[in-house]
């Protein structure tokens, strides 16, 4: 029967071969939904069309003896250890990365765990710098990432947190970053643009606009602050006239309306 499980779901494997490119470990989870072997659920989930529930295995097989018994953190028949760490709730077996279970996640984080606390709000362990310094967004994480559609919850990708406290994938984010600087959810910017304004002031100031359009102002709408700023406020100005790069001091804005003109811009999304 062990030969047969094996088969069905650990066909390129060979005896005592240890781990999978997700984790590292001495046994293979025997699915209880297909009765296959898998070394984790992401290589079950990557070839069957359903998914396995961690929380469900009840058998492992060892890599070495091949015996199929309980879940444990070491080999009942020849003493292989399964992992460095062991979690008895979701059934992950690792090297040692000081992971710790979060209850209130109700999965594994990679730790240690002193340095990290769980958001009850956000529903989500949080690095402890972000502890009463980040803005909560409830259940946040139980969202999907805006930028691949995938879950972050129980991800292996880091989660990065933006200052208006959704969540993108690290990786995400850091691909994101070469395209716009903008939270694709609420337009807030994703990081501090301080620098970059103080440039395009510095542009504006050395280049006057043309006397037919130095009386041309703008309506605009702050993303970061939502304030809406009126005619007589900001003046337009060719530099600053995209949408990705109207501002205000530290603020990123939306053109709302040329006053000079008989029409409304549409808002950029």
């Amino acid at each position: 029967m062990a030969a047969t499980a094996r088969e069905d779901g650990a066909r390129s494997r060979q005896r005592g071969q240890r781990g999978c490119e997700h984790y590292d470990r001495g046994c293979l989870l025997k699915a209880p939904c297909c009765d296959k072997l898998y070394t984790c659920r992401l290589c079950h989930d990557n070839n069957e069309d359903h998914q396995l529930d961690r929380f469900k295995v009840k058998e492992v097989q060892c890599i070495n003896c091949e015996k199929i018994q309980h879940a444990q953190q070491t080999c009942e028949e020849c003493s292989t250890l399964f992992g460095e760490y062991y979690c008895n709730i979701c059934h992950l077996f690792d090297k040692d990365k000081k992971q710790y279970h979060c209850e209130n996640c109700g999965i594994c984080r990679i730790g240690p765990k002193e340095d990290f606390f769980h958001c009850l709000k956000c529903n989500l362990c949080l690095a402890m710098n972000l502890q009463g310094k980040h803005k909560c967004i409830e259940n946040v994480s139980r969202q999907n990432c805006p930028i691949c559609l995938e879950d972050i919850h129980t991800s292996r990708v880091v989660a990065h947190v933006l200052p208006c406290g959704h969540l993108l994938h690290r990786t995400c984010y850091e691909e994101m970053l070469k395209e716009g600087y903008r939270c694709p959810l609420c337009m807030h910017s994703a990081l501090d643009m301080t620098r970059y304004w103080r440039q395009l002031d510095d542009e504006v100031a050395q280049t006057p606009m043309p006397s037919e359009y130095q009386n041309m102002t703008v309506d605009i709408l702050c993303n970061d602050c939502t304030i809406l700023l009126k005619l007589e406020d900001v003046e337009f100005h060719w530099i600053t006239s995209d949408p990705f790069t109207l501002h205000c001091q530290t603020q990123h804005f939306l053109i709302h309306k040329w006053h000079s003109l008989a029409f409304c811009c549409h808002h950029v999304s």
